[in-house]
């Protein structure tokens, strides 16, 4: 998910929601302690259709010392993304959120009876998070105005800005000795928005060894009273200091993922692998990596340059160059976004990868399934077994992206077509999951790398080294490899 400012057609909208936030109580927390090396956190999806991979770590060649500083938390996959657990507050409180690379804050929604979400049918129908309630945890207040997180989330260029809407006096300010608390902020992603306030309270995060847990006081995140079409909460891994890597002490380091499969989804028993740290980028030297690209625009997020796409053994098509390059306003580039499910490509490439698509798949199109789904290409797939639907992604094409740095990513079987429901009549539809960038998107990336594209691919962030690597690999069993299995 990517964070934009707020337009001016929304202000009303906000008053409204400010107008409803809640207050909570405050109370003091400890120091923050430094945080060091690793972490391996958790999140869940999918089955073994790649050749088992090598474990991402093996835990007998790291030093006792080093061990106490690696940290193992699930991710668990659900319909819209993969979810990790936030452990916040005293006495801990576990608070399931979104794990999103293309935005900063992480943010929890708060208050069991008080929270609001707006059109969030999906929310009030199946509730599948939790509430923080800052009233129940001794060490939990808001953050000062005058922090660096408290500007950082107002985009303030002025360092005064936050203290001045609270109402601070001059002689505190020009001092330094105001302590009003943060002012309310609002943040957006594309359609939806989110109110709160800027909270620090203390996080802990649980080692290889279950019974090990290291707490990290001092954690700042968004305490969210009222949301728009945002029901469950986000933990940002972007390259902003409000990020969750960055306040772990990794953002110079660099993190890793391997995202289960929809097989998985809602699936209580197994997790993603989720590694941050130098575990993530250690040993990784048979990767293809690509170079981050900077964005002027959005240097806190995660670009790639696309240079064609290849369709089973047709031509390779070509791309244009704002999916590689940014232009004066900084639009352009490739986002990879765990928070946007589907891959999104511009037009009239779009098209074109329709095009080529339609001209290798041999069989009839479901166009009743399309109208119903909004999917622009779903084939009726034979199944003779109607209990085996494995081997039918080896009767569709593959897909080959070529990115920047001779990198050729083939997405693994089930990574472009979904099955839409049971085998029937031996047959089974299925639909490309893909879709084409709004028309109306003219700012920002030119396309995006969403998750869905990235199951059964360890993904790694070498953020040293300012580059995306990639291998495919079965996350299944690197899941089993590092214990996220439960029997």
């Amino acid at each position: 998910m990517q964070s934009l400012f707020i337009p001016h057609s929304l202000f009303f909208f906000l008053l409204l929601l400010f107008h409803s936030f809640f207050n909570f109580s405050q109370s003091n927390i400890a120091e923050q302690s430094q945080s060091d090396n690793s972490l391996i956190l958790g999140l869940t999806h999918s089955r073994s259709i790649l050749p088992t991979p090598k474990p991402a770590f093996d835990s007998t060649n790291i030093k006792p010392a080093e061990l106490q500083e690696i940290i193992m938390e699930p991710l668990r996959e659900v319909r819209d993304g993969y979810l990790i657990s936030l452990n916040l507050g005293t006495p801990p409180q576990i608070i399931p959120v979104f794990m999103d690379t293309g935005s900063d804050l992480t943010w929890v929604p708060c208050g069991n009876l008080s929270f609001e979400c707006m059109d969030c049918d999906d929310y009030r129908n199946n509730k599948v998070m939790a509430a923080f309630s800052p009233s129940y945890s001794s060490s939990s207040f808001r953050d000062s105005c005058s922090t660096p997180f408290c500007i950082d989330i107002h985009s303030s260029e002025n360092a005064f800005d936050p203290c001045t809407v609270s109402g601070c006096s001059l002689p505190t300010l020009i001092k330094g000795t105001c302590s009003r608390p943060c002012p309310s902020f609002a943040y957006t992603y594309g359609v939806g928005v989110v109110i709160g306030s800027l909270t620090k309270d203390t996080l802990r995060v649980h080692g290889i060894d279950p019974n090990v847990t290291r707490e990290i006081p001092k954690f700042r995140f968004g305490c969210v009273g009222s949301t728009y079409r945002e029901p469950i909460g986000i933990a940002g891994f972007g390259k902003g200091p409000l990020s969750l890597p960055s306040q772990l002490g990794f953002i110079q380091k660099g993190f890793s993922h391997c995202f289960l499969a929809f097989k998985f989804a809602n699936n209580p028993n197994i997790s993603s692998p989720l590694v941050v740290g130098d575990l993530a980028i250690s040993s990784k030297d048979h990767f293809q990596f690509t170079p981050m690209l900077k964005c002027p625009a959005y240097p806190y997020s995660y670009y790639i340059g696309l240079e064609a796409i290849r369709v089973g053994n047709s031509s390779a098509t070509e791309v244009p160059l704002s999916l590689r390059e940014f232009d004066a306003l900084g639009n352009g580039g490739m986002l990879i976004d765990s928070g946007t499910t589907y891959t999104h490509l511009p037009e009239p490439l779009y098209s074109q990868f329709l095009t080529v698509i339609q001209s290798v798949v041999p069989y009839p199109r479901a166009n009743n399934v399309e109208a119903r789904t909004g999917f622009d290409l779903c084939y009726v797939i034979p199944c003779p077994n109607s209990t085996l639907t494995d081997n039918i992604d080896a009767l569709l094409p593959t897909i080959t992206f070529h990115f920047l740095n001779n990198v050729s990513l083939v997405l693994p079987q089930g990574n472009h077509f979904y099955a839409m429901g049971a085998p029937s009549n031996s047959s089974v539809v299925k639909c490309l999951l893909f879709q084409r960038m709004d028309s109306g998107d003219s700012d920002g990336p030119a396309g995006v790398f969403g998750s869905f594209q990235q199951q059964n691919v360890e993904v790694v962030y070498d953020l040293d080294k300012e580059r995306i690597g990639f291998q495919t690999v079965d996350c299944a069993s690197a899941a089993a490899s590092q214990g996220l299995h439960k029997t």
